[in-house]
């Protein structure tokens, strides 16, 4: 399955990807404004590959001027449902529909890896004003929790895809691996947990990329599994997730 295709399988869940996916915590805000050495309050941003808004609603809650920018049809309809009135525009990463030096702050939720970082680098910095920042972040899995590593295993294996290394990339490799070599990088990773009901721990895990490319009868008896043993941890349905969220922020030459 090609990365185009799991990219755009998103818009084929929104609902899913809504009711299921994590926030990010407040903190991580926090070591964005400091990295990028300036407020949130009053900041023109561009959150790119917006999604449902999930990021774009939190800047905006820190006072940022925000704009989203999404390339599907469904995930945009849901966007324009949680933000009415917080504008979303059609594109992507790789060419960005932003005037030159028109955005103090660009971020990549969760969206960064879609795209083509010999594109998006150049297209981030254009977009830039002279002291602008890029932020991107990732929550990832905290493999240190016993039911989270396995779980996350059994999802590889059912995907058909290789499991993510437990071994975090030290910080020069995890610039290298975003594209940002060249640029002054400052790191950061926050850990935080949620909890929520089985159903939505469900709804979180099969909104994910390479699930919603399966088989219907795929995904149903994954569920199904997945269910039960879910029970058996967590009988009064009450799940407690933690995440690592991963934070890069560059900042222009």
């Amino acid at each position: 399955m090609s990365v185009s295709s799991r990219a755009h399988s998103f818009n084929t869940a929104a609902d899913q990807y809504a009711a299921g996916r994590p926030s990010y915590p407040p903190a991580l805000f926090d070591f964005i404004e400091q990295f990028a050495n300036r407020s949130l309050a009053g900041a023109r941003v561009a959150d790119v590959g917006a999604g449902t808004g999930i990021a774009t609603a939190l800047l905006r809650e820190r006072g940022a001027h925000v704009i989203g920018v999404e390339p599907g049809d469904a995930m945009a309809a849901q966007f324009h449902t949680l933000l009415p009135d917080v504008p979303v525009v059609r594109g992507d990463g790789n060419a960005l529909p932003l005037a030159d030096a028109s955005h103090d702050l660009i971020t990549y939720a969760q969206s960064w890896q879609w795209t083509d970082t010999n594109r998006s680098v150049p297209e981030a910095l254009r977009v830039l004003r002279a002291d602008g920042a890029l932020a991107i972040w990732w929550n990832t899995t905290a493999f240190d929790v016993p039911w989270i590593r396995e779980q996350h295993q059994r999802i590889a294996r059912h995907c058909g895809v290789k499991p993510t290394s437990q071994t975090r990339p030290d910080d020069s490799d995890a610039i290298r691996l975003a594209g940002l070599s060249g640029l002054p990088v400052a790191r950061r990773q926050v850990r935080w947990s949620r909890t929520v009901s089985l159903d939505t721990q469900l709804a979180n895990i099969t909104s994910r990329s390479a699930f919603l490319v399966l088989a219907e009868d795929d995904k149903r008896a994954f569920v199904g599994e997945e269910r039960g043993r879910l029970r058996e941890l967590f009988p009064d349905e009450v799940v407690e997730e933690t995440y690592v969220v991963d934070l890069l922020v560059a900042t222009r030459l």
